[in-house]
């Protein structure tokens, strides 16, 4: 019988408008299975999601949007008036998003991959991430970048992009809990592209 060695666990985290999620588009693209937290638990609050029934319990029916799923907007204005709403919410839905994580890992090394990256907005400020990967990917930029990108991308106001980058882990965080760092400030596609390509993948199929 032979023994297949344990995929490589990669966290991947960065600041909103870093560009992380392009960088995990390359890595799906390079063999590597994604495991997108944010997609996880946006499907959790997805109209007939498993965390709205918890949510309308919790909040009450006015944070739900016509569909039945969160309204975003206002949950968004919410929490960042109320830290306790924040962690109220993250209480229903964080233990939803990791076992759908750890079913979607399971799948993707039963399926033979070699590598699983982890894509997570907030790995490092959850402090419980960074023991559960092998390494650390962090996707850095200028704060002003960031601000730049998210209201081009988001139409949302200067001051709602700071409240959301203030509510984020410092650059700094990042940084020092980071074992590799693309600084993704003004790159072309193609030389971010050539810098993913270039990390020490071992084994990527």
């Amino acid at each position: 019988m032979t023994t297949t060695s344990p995929p490589l666990r990669l966290g991947l985290t960065g600041g909103i408008g870093s560009g992380k999620s392009t960088v995990a588009q390359m890595l799906l693209a390079q063999g590597a299975a994604v495991i997108d937290a944010d997609a996880i638990a946006r499907s959790t609050t997805a109209p007939s999601g498993s965390a709205m029934h918890a949510i309308e319990q919790t909040f009450g029916a006015e944070f739900l949007d016509p569909k039945g799923a969160l309204d975003r907007d206002r949950m968004r204005k919410h929490v960042f008036a109320n830290p306790q709403a924040k962690q109220m919410l993250e209480s229903i839905i964080h233990p939803l998003v990791t076992q759908e994580t750890q079913r979607q890992a399971q799948a993707a090394t039963h399926a033979g991959k070699h590598t699983l990256v982890f894509d997570v907005p907030l790995l490092v400020e959850s402090g419980r991430w960074r023991a559960q990967v092998d390494r650390l990917l962090v996707v850095d930029c200028l704060v002003e970048t960031q601000i730049q990108r998210v209201m081009s991308r988001n139409g949302f106001s200067r001051e709602t992009v700071e409240k959301i980058i203030h509510a984020q882990a410092s650059r700094l965080q990042r940084l020092a809990a980071a074992d590799w760092v693309i600084y993704n400030d003004s790159l072309s596609l193609d030389a971010l592209l050539n810098l993913v390509s270039a990390l020490p993948l071992d084994g990527v199929d």
